[in-house]
């Protein structure tokens, strides 16, 4: 792979990365209510899926999503009730009275792991994203050479700059919980996601496969 296609993907890429979307928008509400590291950590989920779905773009099966409409229907109409069971729990997540970064430090009414698995449905029921790794990646493949160590560089870099889009997110998310230690914004801030997910799961209803129609 020649240094000028990397020089085109890396900044392609990483615009990709930082777009605003339902897995960043979890971020920064993670980030809000637990902290940065613990946003970050739940991001881990988010890669898991996309190392999947990297996997699929790579050997090829990831046609099926383009030319079947039942199963990008069915993956679309799953991930869009998905997101909007998290905007009704975040509709209706409580608020603390306390100041925000005390109740970061000593809270421990969380589960990592779920925040993980949340991270990870979201992107797993988001059938653009895998369509975005058939789509892009294979552009900056070179089909003279091996396809698969191309895409092992090309996936590899990906992830490393949604890794940092995730820590950026996360980032903006702990600095805004500063101002949001009043109890009402907190609500305000919390069922603001609510809606943008919902209007995302909304999005992926109205979706259509173009390549399967």
């Amino acid at each position: 792979m020649s240094l000028e296609l990397l020089l085109l993907f890396i900044p392609a890429c990483f615009a990709l990365n930082m777009a605003p979307g339902p897995n960043n928008l979890l971020s920064v509400s993670n980030a809000t209510r637990f902290g940065f590291g613990v946003s970050c950590l739940a991001g881990i989920g988010r890669l898991v899926a996309f190392v999947g779905m990297i996997a699929i773009a790579a050997s090829g099966l990831a046609v099926v999503l383009q030319t079947s409409a039942i199963a990008f229907t069915v993956i679309k109409v799953v991930g869009a009730m998905y997101l909007f069971y998290l905007a009704w729990q975040l509709w209706r997540a409580p608020v603390s009275q306390i100041p925000q970064d005390d109740n970061r430090s000593t809270s421990k009414n969380y589960s990592l792991w779920k925040l993980m698995r949340q991270e990870f449905m979201v992107a797993a029921g988001n059938p653009k994203a895998i369509l975005i790794f058939t789509a892009f990646l294979p552009q900056f493949v070179n089909p003279s050479d091996a396809a698969a160590p191309q895409f092992l560089v090309l996936g590899s870099l990906f992830l490393v700059l949604e890794w940092i889009a995730i820590a950026a997110y996360a980032y903006m998310g702990a600095h805004l919980g500063k101002w949001f230690a009043v109890p009402e914004r907190q609500r305000r801030f919390n069922r603001g996601c609510a809606a943008l997910l919902g209007a995302a799961g909304c999005g992926l209803l109205l979706s259509r496969n173009s390549a399967a129609t």
